[in-house]
């Protein structure tokens, strides 16, 4: 049986898919990157690694092909085993293995194994579609405009002196006749102005005490207060850190109950698809606080936990 399909098939949806008596695939999603100098954009991905370490089965990988190819669930470990043992074989003999969509190992001088992904294959759906891509330097040229000056011929007007003064005269008598006038009748205007704001001063001063009034009224008088209710809203914890999934419910009570005597604020969540218990040591809202605790939770208490992350 070709296993690598069935856990290329899980990486799409789960961040850790163990190959129990092997090791663990795990996911890590990378965001968008722009490098300046190549010109370069690549989309966000998900790229796959690989922990010798996590070896414990969690029941995942076996009840996806146990519903996948309608068998027992003691047929799907058989096949995981027969896999893994021919694995093993092969790194034996030629110190590599390929494994279709995922990637290659391959052991080192040390005897350690050596994961290097499959870069032509992307996990996230989100990104299905998009492809980096090479933009060439885009290059402004700057025009320099020279503006030309024409020089022109200078027009000079030289006024007409006329020889006869007799409008002089006239118009002498006219400006003396205007100060006379301006200087009786400015204090008669400003007087007739001064009458005038007065009024209006009144008439304002007046419309104000009115509307004193009217305030007063509405203040001995209030309007019943309104009282608006706004809903929290509630942060969903999509980031769930596990400590197993198991098919027999008293088992997964018997584990629960062990985690809370510890101190964790450990629960259960609904069954999965798989028909699984899940156990989790708690819920965060992200995932960088989840990744947080499961490191803590990986090197005092338990290696093989690690992160659900709930569709949002």
């Amino acid at each position: 049986m070709n296993i690598e399909l069935y856990i290329a098939q899980l990486l799409y949806r789960y961040q850790c898919v163990t190959v129990p008596g092997f090791g663990a695939f795990l996911t890590e999603i990378q965001s968008a990157q722009w490098i300046e100098e190549s010109h370069s954009f690549f989309p966000p991905k998900k790229s796959v690694c690989f922990n010798a370490n996590i070896k414990t089965n969690d029941g995942l990988l076996a009840n996806h092909i146990a519903n996948t190819e309608k068998t027992s669930y003691s047929y799907a470990v058989s096949a995981i085993q027969h896999a893994v043992l021919n694995w093993k074989n092969s790194l034996d003999q030629n110190g590599r293995i390929t494994l279709k969509d995922i990637g290659d190992i391959q052991l080192n001088s040390e005897g350690s194994l050596v994961f290097k992904p499959a870069t032509q294959n992307d996990y996230m759906t989100s990104s299905f579609g998009l492809s980096s891509l090479v933009s060439p330097a885009i290059k402004r040229e700057v025009e320099s405009f020279i503006e030309t000056i024409e020089e022109k011929e200078v027009i000079v007007f030289e006024p007409e002196v006329s020889n006869s003064r007799s409008y002089l005269k006239y118009a002498a008598v006219f400006i003396l006749g205007l100060g006379l006038t301006g200087t009786i009748g400015y204090p008669l205007y400003q007087n007739e102005m001064a009458s005038q704001k007065t009024i209006v001063d009144k008439a304002v001063q007046k419309q104000v005490e009115t509307k004193i009034q009217e305030a007063t009224f509405f203040i001995k008088n209030p309007l019943p207060t309104v009282t608006l209710s706004i809903k929290d809203k509630k942060v969903k914890m999509s980031y769930h850190v596990m400590a197993g999934a198991f098919r027999d419910e008293n088992n997964a009570n018997k584990i629960l109950e062990k985690l809370i005597k510890s101190g964790y604020n450990a629960k259960r969540i609904p069954l999965n698809k798989s028909s699984l218990y899940p156990v989790i040591y708690g819920s965060y809202k992200t995932f960088s606080e989840a990744e947080q605790v499961k490191r803590e939770i990986n090197g005092k208490d338990n290696p093989d936990a690690w992160i659900l992350i709930e569709s949002l």
